[in-house]
């Protein structure tokens, strides 16, 4: 089983690809099915290879096509991806294709085409999923982009994690919140905003072939002191610089029961957004729920690194499955998927004492 971790574009992305895969490398930890190796890419784009993230100091550096050639001699039967910045979602998943190998995750089709907001806004839409009233705009024609209706949220068309994102409520805020959005993207969406309300997550796993709903995961947001969620409610960094996960304790996010009346409606339209997008193995759709209870979709994170800190294991976890059992199910449905033979449990061994997703 290959991690394919790091990042192709800056330190903060290789930071937080290596806190969601050491934990993944730790939670999956299974000598007897699986010999686990991590293949890091570098800002620079050099790759390196070991057995443990703690090894990966001491590996030497190596070039694209000499790392190719490496993975070749492996005999690699599942590439696990955990790399979050965009040439890591799209570009390097594609390696997995050119050589041959599974991918454990959404392939760089369809990542490349959730990458950009404005164009999964419109895939959902059109399945009948309710999105905000939006409009791309451009830092680069000032003349050319009236002020929207406000409040608006103006954010980057292709950038995660909340990164350049603003709420915007005054004419005068708009062209700055605009500039701040460009300097990570070309492209900047500005939506209509939606009234608090609630905000939550919903997964998706494949069991068996079938999308399978997950308990909601709902995150602390105020109407006058947090109406929307910044970067720094999702990711921070210590005192020593170490990157960690902000939005996982008790008093920032929690599980919605699932007999709240929220739960049935966002589940009909995370399975809308699943098909309509193509989704594999697994999805993760963020919704705004406004005062009257409706949901509005706001954007797709088709992540799961199969760490206990992942969003989409937590969900299952609250739904009585742990992050092996849900890495099985995502084995079953790749051997389903792409015919091949992987490590997995026993011929034996009794699936409903390894959970499935109710």
């Amino acid at each position: 089983m290959l991690h394919l971790v790091g990042s192709a574009v800056d330190t903060f992305h290789a930071d937080l690809s290596r806190v969601y895969a050491a934990d993944a490398l730790r939670t999956l930890d299974d000598p007897a099915r699986f010999r686990a190796i991590v293949a890091s890419v570098d800002p620079d784009r050099t790759w390196r290879f070991a057995e443990t993230m703690e090894g990966l100091g001491a590996a030497a550096p190596l070039s694209l096509s000499d790392a190719v050639a490496h993975i070749g001699t492996l005999g690699v039967d599942v590439i696990l991806p955990q790399m979050f910045c965009l040439p890591g979602m799209t570009t390097y998943r594609s390696l997995a294709d050119l050589l041959g190998i599974p991918l454990l995750g959404n392939d760089a089709t369809l990542m490349a085409l959730t990458a950009d907001k404005a164009r999964t806004r419109a895939v959902v839409a059109d399945a009948g999923v309710p999105v905000p009233a939006g409009r791309i705009v451009h830092a680069d024609r000032p003349g050319a982009r009236p002020t929207p209706p406000l409040p608006a949220v103006v954010k980057p068309s292709d950038s995660d994690n909340s990164v350049g994102v603003t709420l915007v409520r005054t004419p005068e805020e708009f062209d700055a919140a605009v500039t701040e959005a460009s300097r990570y993207s070309s492209q900047v969406l500005v939506e209509d905003y939606v009234e608090l309300g609630r905000e939550v997550r919903c997964g998706v796993v494949v069991v068996d072939g079938e999308p399978v709903c997950l308990p909601l995961e709902e995150y602390a947001v105020h109407r006058d002191t947090a109406p929307i969620r910044t970067r720094e409610d999702k990711l921070r960094r210590s005192d020593d610089g170490e990157l960690y996960l902000a939005a996982k304790t008790a008093d920032r996010a929690w599980i919605v029961p699932t007999d709240d009346p929220v739960t049935a409606r966002v589940h009909e339209l995370a399975l809308r957004a699943h098909a309509a997008l193509g989704c594999r193995y697994y999805s993760l759709f963020d919704f705004r729920i406004d005062p009257e209870g409706n949901p509005w979709f706001l954007e797709a994170g088709l992540y799961c690194s199969y760490a206990r800190g992942s969003v989409v294991v937590t969900m299952a976890a609250a739904a009585g499955i742990d992050a092996p059992t849900l890495f099985d199910h995502g084995l079953r449905e790749l051997e389903r998927r792409t015919g091949s033979r992987v490590a997995r449990p026993s011929e034996n061994a009794d699936r409903s004492e390894r959970g499935t997703p109710s």
